[in-house]
């Protein structure tokens, strides 16, 4: 189970031994998704203007992506490949390659978004 703290940490429960582990992320983490094997977090950091991608394996930081300005949703893609980050400030949506962990694209939508999701 995971929960962000808005001063740049996210918990992470341990639901077998009831055992909490911080991880520092960028300020404002805000959402938080998970791909579909289990073994990466993405955190979308609202006041860093980034992406924490963490290693469940170690529960650590292995990048950290620059994406649009106060990123609040993100989803990741059924196949892992992509991750879609919607930027509220910037009013796009930045999508972000998983293997080399950079933006890959840059797309532009209303006003504000907050929310993303895919769809196979």
């Amino acid at each position: 189970m995971w929960r962000t703290y808005y001063t740049g940490a996210v918990f992470v429960i341990d639901t077998a031994t009831n055992t909490v582990t911080d991880v520092g992320v960028g300020n404002g983490p805000y959402g938080v998704a998970v791909n579909m094997d289990g073994s990466k977090v993405y955190v979308a950091d609202e006041e860093s203007n980034t992406v924490s991608v963490i290693t469940t394996t170690t529960n650590k930081i292995m990048a950290t992506v620059n994406v649009g300005s106060v990123p609040r949703g993100v989803a990741v893609s059924p196949d892992g490949a992509k991750v879609y980050v919607a930027n509220e400030g910037s009013n796009n949506v930045s999508v972000i390659d998983t293997v080399a962990n950079r933006v890959m694209a840059t797309v532009n939508v209303g006003i504000n978004p907050h929310g993303v999701a895919v769809t196979p």
